[in-house]
């Protein structure tokens, strides 16, 4: 087992994983299972290791989880490294494969994270990337009422057939372009959206 141990420390060291994908939305870098895995490759066969990543499905209390075990082995010993994530009950655009897929993905690298020591406190998806960025976004000018309404307007237009049609009668019947509406024609309106997009 020390040579194991000795072995995995010297992977630790040398390990560079980079954050190799960006979410455009969220506009920061982050570091996957796949970057994790690229990087770590070349170091584990230096050292003779092998290295095997599952997962497990558990159900707690109506939740599914999905337990990702990173298991480091020398041929005689091994280390194993568990990670947790939960699968979400929808996501918006994906079928429940791509659910578990998600889940499975994100449980796998903080595995990962765990085995080969990589410090992930910066990534968007931690607390501290989030109060560091809490102050930034409250920076951003605020947007008007008005402005607010016809954005969820135009966002569940495109994602709602009946929202759109309702936009296109309104502006049938107004004989005029939704954003031209005075505000309480826009808050009718808005009102009306919001009760067929969250029926």
């Amino acid at each position: 087992m020390e040579e194991l141990v000795k072995k995995l420390i010297e992977v630790q060291n040398r390990l560079r994983a980079p954050k190799g994908q960006y979410n455009s939305f969220g506009k920061y870098a982050y570091r996957s299972a796949e970057d994790i895995l690229t990087a770590v490759k070349p170091l584990l066969a230096e050292q003779g290791l092998l290295l095997t990543v599952s997962d497990d499905i558990s159900n707690v209390d109506g939740w599914k989880y999905v337990m990702a075990i990173a298991v480091i082995t020398d041929g005689k010993h091994e280390l194993q490294v568990r990670g947790f994530a939960r699968e979400p009950e929808s996501k918006k655009g994906m079928d429940s494969s791509q659910i578990t897929g998600t889940a499975s993905s994100y449980a796998r690298k903080y595995a990962l994270n765990g085995l080969f020591l990589i410090d992930d406190t910066k990534d968007a998806d931690t607390d501290e990337y989030r109060n560091q960025t809490a102050g930034k976004q409250q920076e951003q000018p605020k947007k008007s009422k008005q402005q607010i309404m016809l954005d969820y307007i135009e966002t569940h237009s495109k994602q709602n057939e009946e929202v759109l049609s309702l936009i296109v009668k309104a502006e049938q019947a107004l004989n005029k372009e939704y954003k031209q509406f005075d505000e309480k024609e826009l808050v009718g309106l808005y009102g009306r959206a919001r009760k067929i997009v969250e029926a």
